[in-house]
């Protein structure tokens, strides 16, 4: 079945809505429908071989949100926004990460394990013993990255505003949220909400080279 697209302009029009929101309003919480569309939008981004090296935990303790502005860089959107997401990577995957990748596809596809050996052989010779395994973490990191912009240009699609955040310290975040028991790690940090009606920035235009200067066509 063909989804319904909506139109270039409604497109163009959300993304020139969007800003990276330096205030959020407190009192406003996402709708708990909205939520969800968008902890979905989160699980179906794309990644490498469809690996999936990473983990999405979502702060919902208002004690702990207040604990991590400290580490933060002091910077509120972390408390004050509806939600927090912690955009984490799996670390040092290993062959035991693609076998779980390669038991799930054939689970959703209705296949015999036996039938993706190949495929999952071929990625644990390049991200578990490979070259790339020596900058695994990055290449999760870079994943973990697709994942942050998909979020946010859903959540702009839906009227939601966010504010990707690198102004982190990642260790205490690890530390605060007990990440590295679990073997992952805090990449990227994304509040989502509303904008406070008196946030500056809101008004302010986008500051962009022009189309003609940063595309480029051979």
């Amino acid at each position: 079945m063909d989804a319904a697209p909506i139109s270039p302009a409604q497109l163009l029009t959300q993304l020139r809505w969007r800003y990276a929101v330096k205030k959020f309003d407190a009192t406003r919480k996402i709708a708990p429908e909205t939520w969800q569309a968008l902890e979905e939008a989160l699980v179906l981004t794309p990644s490498s071989y469809g690996l999936q090296p990473w983990k999405f935990v979502i702060v919902e303790d208002a004690a702990l949100r207040e604990q991590l502005v400290a580490v933060s860089w002091n910077q509120r959107q972390v408390a004050d926004a509806s939600h927090l997401v912690v955009l984490c990577i799996k670390k040092n995957l290993s062959a035991a990460d693609v076998d779980r990748f390669v038991r799930r596809t054939a689970q959703v596809r209705s296949v015999a394990p036996e039938s993706l050996a190949k495929f999952g052989a071929m990625m644990v010779r390049d991200v578990v013993d490979g070259p790339r395994s020596l900058v695994a973490n990055q290449w999760a990191a870079n994943q973990a990255y697709i994942a942050l912009g998909n979020f946010m240009t859903a959540a702009a699609l839906l009227g939601i505003d966010t504010c990707p955040m690198e102004g982190f310290e990642p260790a205490k975040y690890d530390q605060l949220l007990g990440l590295a028991a679990k073997g992952l790690a805090a990449t990227v940090v994304c509040p989502a909400g509303y904008r406070a009606a008196d946030d500056k920035y809101a008004a302010l235009p986008k500051v962009r080279f022009p189309l003609d200067e940063v595309i480029e066509r051979r």
